[in-house]
């Protein structure tokens, strides 16, 4: 190799390493992936792609443009407020800062004033007990499916769970309640047909091989016309004859009832109906984190938290103290997105309009996670191009709109009023790479 081959002046390894850019550049980062970098920098030299001297420019660019973690932050444009491809539900402030704080050493399981170890997440419960004053307990594990192979196996392992045909939920990804309880070693005694199922069908299925009865809300579909379904307080009377436990899946997590969802019910409506367990997602209507909540009487609760299979869907101490901050906290933005008044929708749409020349036209949101299928909520979204959508979703910030009949809608209700601004640049970006 001649003198003069520019390769030579490659600057070796430790050298990059110890330059105070790449070293600042670098900071939060593991060594191997800044080690990467350079290799990489040093390899684009080698084939001629930069010169040697921008090697150090290139790393310093490179771990510039890197995160420890590869997901990407989302402005939800589309009006689907409980979005399940964006993680569900956005965090409260004061929960992201629960978060935080709880990131480093808690007292999760330790009473500090004796200092003697303590129950888990006593806080979390506390506050889902005061929220929900029927409950008696409350039991916090990993998701809404968690909760309930949880509760069909402590409660029917090896034995039956009745069920209405009606109630057969298949959840995201193609998961089905149904395969999910019999997993546990369940067996589902199925009763009354799909759109129509009476008390005497449950009455006739129950025996002394059953183990628990369970009334499923098909939250994600809604059988309408020729159709009924036996009220919770009905299957409760039928419950205590046979002395089995009534438990039942609310599903997106509603505490309370609210007017805006006549047809969703809620956790305190079910518990005062007479269920010993309820169970809902704390990530959908709810609008905390990702985790299962089981609350209703204590017997049943205890028995629960006592199964060995509570140990392993346990909720960890950054879902404890999420969820606590989401139920103490101030609205949450799930709460805000789904109440948003129109009026003032319009008059952020129109005002985008403006900005980037285009047109504000009505636009029904959703609720979406399974929630209140079919009820819009009306609202207004800015018309582009279909063809903005695609540098929309890969700008900076990255925006999800809604594709639909031959156009892109930039729908503003899940976007905080903070961000109208980044929005409008990264609209006006997306419209001039298409020029």
């Amino acid at each position: 190799m001649s003198t003069q081959d520019p390769r030579r002046r490659i600057p070796r390894t430790d050298r990059v390493l110890a330059e105070p850019e790449v070293v600042r550049a670098g900071t939060g980062l593991a060594d191997a992936a800044v080690r990467r970098a350079v290799v990489a920098a040093q390899d684009r030299a080698r084939a001629g792609e930069i010169a040697p001297e921008d090697v150090v420019g290139a790393v310093v660019a490179a771990l510039t443009a890197q995160s420890p973690s590869s997901l990407t932050p989302v402005l939800n444009a589309t009006g689907v407020v409980v979005h399940t491809n964006l993680g569900r539900a956005p965090l409260s402030d004061a929960a992201r800062q629960a978060v935080l704080d709880a990131s480093g050493y808690v007292d999760v399981e330790l009473d500090l004033r004796s200092g003697q170890r303590s129950k888990r997440g006593v806080g979390a419960r506390q506050a889902l007990l005061e929220a929900c004053p029927a409950a008696e307990d409350a039991l916090v594990v990993t998701n809404g499916a968690a909760a309930l192979v949880l509760a069909t196996t402590a409660l029917a392992a090896g034995r039956e769970v009745v069920i209405s045909r009606g109630e057969f939920v298949e959840i995201g990804a193609g998961f089905r309640l149904s395969d999910l309880m019999e997993s546990t070693g369940a067996r589902l005694r199925e009763v009354g047909t799909t759109n129509r199922t009476h008390l005497a069908d449950y009455r006739d299925a129950l025996g002394p091989d059953t183990g628990c009865l369970l009334k499923v809300h098909p939250s994600n579909f809604r059988v309408a016309g020729f159709a009924s379904s036996v009220p919770l307080r009905e299957l409760r009377a039928l419950a205590d004859e046979h002395g089995v436990p009534l438990v039942v899946d609310v599903g997106s997590g509603l505490l309370t009832p609210d007017p805006a969802f006549p047809d969703e019910p809620s956790l305190s409506e079910a518990l005062e109906a007479g269920a010993d367990a309820v169970i809902a997602s704390g990530d959908k209507l709810f609008g905390g984190p990702q985790a299962g909540l089981l609350l209703g009487r204590a017997e049943t609760i205890t028995r629960l938290a006592r199964f060995p299979l509570a140990r392993a869907v346990r909720a960890d101490k950054l879902t404890l103290a999420a969820l606590e901050a989401t139920l103490r906290g101030g609205p949450t933005p799930v709460a805000r997105s789904l109440h948003a008044d129109p009026e003032r929708l319009r008059e952020r749409a129109e005002a985008l309009a403006r900005a980037v020349g285009a047109e504000a036209v009505p636009h029904d949101g959703r609720v979406g996670g399974g929630g209140a299928p079919g009820v819009p909520l009306l609202g207004w979204a800015v018309r582009l191009p279909e063809a903005a959508a695609a540098p929309l979703r890969l700008g900076t910030p990255a925006v999800l709109p809604r594709v639909h009949d031959g156009a892109c809608l930039v729908d503003l209700r899940c976007v905080p009023e903070a961000d109208d601004a980044a929005l409008a640049d990264a609209v006006r970006t997306a419209l001039e790479g298409l020029r």
